[in-house]
């Protein structure tokens, strides 16, 4: 199960995400379905069509049982394989 505490080191495809803080201020409120990653980028399904957003440069905000998880995307700026703990 997804909480604050472990939501690093779960899978985000399938997640619902909104952009709550980022440097390019025409991303903020941008929101969807997290449909791929990758090291430095998600791919995001929003009403308007598939987006890729840079993680670094944002702050996403989770709903996961009705608690909204902020996250830094400098923490999650790695490999998918990376941040899961996965072994070769």
């Amino acid at each position: 199960m997804i909480t604050a505490d472990n939501i690093l080191q779960h899978e985000f495809i399938g997640l619902q995400t909104e952009i709550i803080h980022s440097t390019n201020p025409q991303l903020v409120g941008l929101n969807g379905t997290i449909t791929n990653e990758t090291k430095s980028m998600i791919q995001l399904e929003t009403k308007k069509g598939i987006k890729l957003i840079p993680k670094s440069i944002n702050t996403w905000k989770f709903n996961l049982n009705n608690q909204n998880i902020d996250v830094d995307g400098t923490k999650i700026h790695k490999r998918p394989f990376d941040r899961l703990g996965g072994k070769a």
